[in-house]
């Protein structure tokens, strides 16, 4: 697979990466261990070599997941990881508190260097801004860690564009990741520029919409309770009906380039910047093999913008997370 540079940093990644989470968390019951090491491996031996998780996501459980599965081509990988979360209440399901107290990054890191089962983590990301902690203290505490050779660059997520200023004075930021698909643009009004200018690579998460990109997704599609999805405004039905003609709009270009509305999306954010590296996930080999030849689709200009204008003329419908959750982007 071809490769890109995250931002101005030497830290080289396959043009597509692959994020772990609902292999244990979030889309449905966890899935099968096994399996799930084989997916990894699997998109290792297809050039994949970029790879999200976060102690959160299990919790603790995925960490360990991808510290196994990668194990043997770890001189081959970059794997990177987030902090920021504690047990709310000392209760290990519910990582529900914020936590970037400089201590806590300092104990954070330990544990997940550990299920990771490696000396050092490639990427290591803020997970959410805590408002509590000045973000001077949290790049501070984690360009210790780097000195230290525990971490070897520095990221944010959902983080808005002064904190990624203010943060990238003190170490620099290698990438910012947040959410970011055809049908979630708000990072083109401020993010998109201001890691262009600082020289910050771009890491979108939800890169098909949660899967509502693929067009395998119905009004009447029904998720599980343990599916996050259940929870979001955009995936109530008479929104994931509205919001049809958008994948209709990704099915027109699929059908021209003989490709699937899911690879036209990924393709799409691949030709918005060189240093944009999306993270789809999936936990199935024929979508991560789908996912990957989306890498090999070259999106004329023209092409662009004949996405742009039909795209300008949908109104995407219901907001991406409930109040509560989008409170924590963006700060």
């Amino acid at each position: 697979m071809k490769q890109r540079h995250l931002g101005k940093s030497n830290l080289e990644v396959s043009a597509l990466g692959l994020g772990c989470m609902g292999m244990s968390w979030s889309y449905g019951p966890a899935k099968d261990k096994q399996a799930m090491i084989s997916l990894l491996r699997a998109a290792v031996e297809r050039g994949v070599t970029f790879f999200d998780t976060a102690e959160v996501y299990g919790p603790l459980t995925n960490e360990e997941l991808v510290g196994e599965a990668l194990a043997p081509f770890r001189d081959q990988v970059v794997i990177s990881t987030k902090f920021g979360w504690a047990p709310a209440t000392g209760d290990k399901e519910r990582w529900s508190a914020l936590n970037s107290r400089p201590e806590h990054i300092k104990e954070a890191v330990e544990g997940s260097l550990k299920r990771l089962r490696v000396d050092a983590i490639d990427l290591y990301y803020q997970h959410r801004v805590d408002p509590s902690v000045p973000i001077e203290d949290v790049a501070g505490a984690v360009k210790q860690l780097i000195q230290q050779g525990k971490v070897k660059h520095f990221g944010l997520s959902e983080a808005g564009a002064q904190t990624i200023r203010r943060a990238h004075a003190v170490q620099p930021v290698t990438a910012l990741q947040s959410e970011y698909s055809l049908w979630f643009r708000r990072p083109e009004q401020e993010i998109l520029p201001t890691l262009e200018q600082l020289g910050i690579g771009f890491v979108p998460y939800s890169p098909l919409g949660k899967g509502f990109l693929t067009g395998k997704i119905a009004s009447d599609t029904k998720f599980d309770s343990t599916d996050f999805r259940s929870t979001l405004p955009r995936f109530r039905p008479e929104n994931m009906d509205a919001n049809q003609a958008i994948v209709a709009l990704l099915d027109q270009f699929a059908a021209e380039k003989k490709a699937t509305p899911g690879q036209i999306a990924l393709a799409w954010l691949l030709a918005r910047k060189p240093w944009i590296v999306p993270i789809p996930g999936t936990t199935k080999l024929h979508r991560l093999e789908e996912n990957i030849g989306a890498a090999e689709i070259e999106l004329t200009a023209i092409e662009l913008q004949e996405i742009e204008r039909a795209a300008a003329n949908i109104d995407v419908q219901g907001e991406r997370y409930p109040e509560h959750i989008e409170q924590m982007s963006y700060r």
